[in-house]
């Protein structure tokens, strides 16, 4: 149980971008999105430099734009409203091009919203698949007890990533013994199993939690999780890991200024 945990949207290598420690990531990647968020809807061409910069830094760590791309679908269900914006939104309406014989007109700042919707909420996208693609789980809650983030959410994410493969073994095992006993998920009819089994699993997680508690408890668990690491991040790190926050701002800046 104390090897380590990889997940599906990492994506290993030894480029810099790989090797900075993970809380400097981290915080790149929040005043990252930051910035994406301050700047003003209506600056078209600054929101192409937060992609440029993304592309430059998907260079260095050898992220494939075609495997960023596939994973940020991830985002499909969430631009609906930005979809919906433009035939809702207030007045000034404007005629669809091409489509002007049919009376069809679209909301003008339904437009700017459903643009300001997607443009950010891909870009925010983008920028977590990035960190999740560069930094491991694990590297990822090291970070985290670094920026001293509340010790029971370190702790909470720690066990869960620690036990979410044993959970998923047992749903296997679970599933598996109702199909040699005849159980066929795909009949309608037979969805009060599944319920049943989905119970039944729920409890025995709870029943191996409270092992694992207690055997915590018996090992000396004082409530908090050691330190990961003791390795020590310096000025030059922050230096290289916020040097692309400082472009993101001065793009921010250029935003403000042009509108």
């Amino acid at each position: 149980m104390g090897a380590g945990h990889s997940h599906p949207l990492y994506l290993a290598g030894a480029s810099p971008v790989h090797r900075l420690p993970s809380e400097v990531k981290i915080v790149a990647a929040f005043l990252g999105v930051v910035c994406v968020v301050a700047t003003p809807r209506e600056a078209f061409p600054v929101f192409g430099g937060y992609l440029l910069l993304l592309a430059v830094i998907w260079t260095l760590a050898g992220i494939p734009p075609t495997w960023m791309a596939r994973r940020s679908l991830i985002e499909a269900p969430f631009v609906v409203l930005a979809v919906l914006l433009p035939f809702t939104g207030g007045d000034p309406h404007i005629p669809v091009p091409g489509l002007s014989w049919s009376g069809l007109t679209l909301s003008e700042p339904g437009l700017l919203g459903a643009w300001n919707i997607l443009v950010k909420g891909t870009l925010g996208v983008l920028t977590s698949l990035t960190l999740a693609a560069t930094t491991p789980l694990r590297d990822l809650l090291l970070g985290l007890q670094r920026l001293h983030a509340p010790g029971l959410v370190v702790t909470i994410a720690t066990l869960m990533l620690r036990y979410i493969d044993v959970i998923a073994a047992e749903a296997r095992r679970m599933r598996l013994a109702r199909i040699s006993r005849g159980h066929d998920p795909r009949f309608l009819w037979q969805a009060t199993a599944t319920a049943r089994g989905v119970g039944s699993l729920f409890v025995r997680s709870y029943e191996r939690g409270e092992r694992v508690h207690l055997a915590m408890l018996s090992r000396g668990w004082a409530g908090e999780m050691p330190r990961l690491s003791d390795a020590v991040t310096t000025h030059r790190h922050w230096c290289i890991g916020l040097a692309p926050v400082a472009v993101a701002a001065a793009l921010v800046v250029t935003g403000w200024s042009t509108t």
